[in-house]
């Protein structure tokens, strides 16, 4: 695997029969990086990514693998390279877990070819760096939500893919299992460079673990760059329609969104000798303020 790979949307558009979801975006992914697209309901998040991995066509422009268009590739030429993990997949009823896994070496597989020791090892590997080597004979259908997940991230990475797109892979799961799911990814980022994509609609948790952000508002790209240098209370307003504030998370020192909402917003100066926060406050100015060493 190589962390060299770039994926790229040129001008891209895309939809469903006459309807256009994504309109004229641009961008790339920053290789071996982790990129999280935000944005609101039905702004074409979703879309966007499934486009990006031809599952849904371009209408306009195109999609970029190392500058050649996927268009070009052949199916499972571009799943060796670029792996889906799409919202809310369905296993076969009754499948285990390492027959499911197994599934992801299907690009691998050649005409001639039946399967070999290196796709035991692929499968191994992914059972294993997804914490679930003693789940391997165990029915899909009956593992937690937090279990299951980690099942299909595990099929993703047994195809060995360069580039893994998610599409919400923390939907539905518990808090707990959301932050697990997320580390889990970070570490597979961290050791095998993957470059990885996802949709998350956790602002603050795409804050925290995006090393960068999209922020898209009725199918178009409105900004990207860095969490610190994106989120901030007027990008909150014009992509979600909420005012807000944004400090430092003290954990990680990332850009924390805190909504006012109608019956929370207190007086600015509901506590005396407290300092004033106002909604133009940005994360460096949050972070400038924090104590030398504070974590992150």
């Amino acid at each position: 695997m190589t962390a060299d790979r770039t994926l790229a949307a040129d001008a891209l558009s895309s939809g469903y029969g006459s309807t256009t979801i994504v309109d004229d975006v641009s961008l790339e992914l920053p290789a071996g990086g982790i990129s999280v697209i935000v944005g609101a309901n039905a702004c074409g998040k979703s879309t966007l990514l499934k486009t990006l991995s031809r599952l849904v066509p371009a209408t306009g422009g195109a999609v970029l693998l190392d500058g050649e268009a996927i268009a070009k590739r052949s199916t499972k030429a571009l799943a060796r390279t670029l792996g889906l993990l799409p919202q809310q997949p369905v296993a076969p009823e009754g499948i285990a877990v390492a027959d499911l896994v197994g599934r992801g070496r299907h690009p691998h597989q050649k005409l001639f070819r039946s399967w070999g020791a290196e796709d035991d090892r692929a499968v191994a590997e992914a059972l294993e760096a997804t914490g679930i080597t003693g789940l391997a004979d165990a029915v899909v259908d009956e593992l937690s939500g937090g279990q299951r997940q980690r099942v299909w991230i595990a099929m993703a990475l047994a195809q060995e893919t360069d580039v893994l797109l998610l599409d919400e892979p923390t939907t539905f799961l518990d808090l707990a299992h959301q932050v697990e799911v997320l580390d889990l990814l970070t570490d597979l980022n961290r050791s095998r460079g993957t470059t990885i994509a996802m949709v998350l609609h956790d602002i603050n948790l795409a804050a925290r673990y995006a090393d960068h952000i999209f922020a898209m508002r009725r199918g178009r790209l409105v900004a990207s760059g860095a969490p610190a240098d994106v989120v901030s209370p007027e990008l909150i307003a014009d992509v979600f329609g909420l005012d807000a504030v944004v400090a430092a998370d003290p954990v990680s020192g990332t850009p924390l969104v805190i909504p006012r909402g109608r019956h929370h917003s207190a007086p600015r100066d509901a506590a005396p000798g407290a300092p004033e926060t106002s909604t133009t406050d940005t994360p460096a100015a949050s972070a400038a303020a924090e104590p030398a060493g504070a974590p992150r």
